[in-house]
């Protein structure tokens, strides 16, 4: 893992991001509640509204309204996965 700038994934497969924390991350996501920087656990945090706005897949995919839940939940996981997180 990258100690300057880790992705999200990175830090779930370190377990430093917990299922938890990736689920509440997406459901903001779907919710609309996308904050300017959201707490990660050890102290990184996380631009969720620019992590999805980043991935051109997952924005395409959450302003199509006849998209599923499914896929809009895949789609914002993939995003936030990918996105890189800052240390604070």
């Amino acid at each position: 893992m990258s100690e300057s700038s880790p992705t999200v994934g990175e830090l779930f497969k370190a377990n430093v991001v917990t299922h938890d924390d990736l689920n509440a991350l997406i459901d903001a996501v779907l919710a609309g509640r996308m904050n300017v920087r959201e707490e990660l656990a050890e102290g990184y945090t996380l631009d969720v509204a620019a992590a999805v706005k980043a991935d051109a897949f997952a924005t395409a995919v959450l302003r199509d309204k006849t998209s599923s839940t499914g896929a809009r939940r895949s789609a914002a996981r993939a995003a936030i996965l990918l996105a890189r997180a800052q240390k604070d």
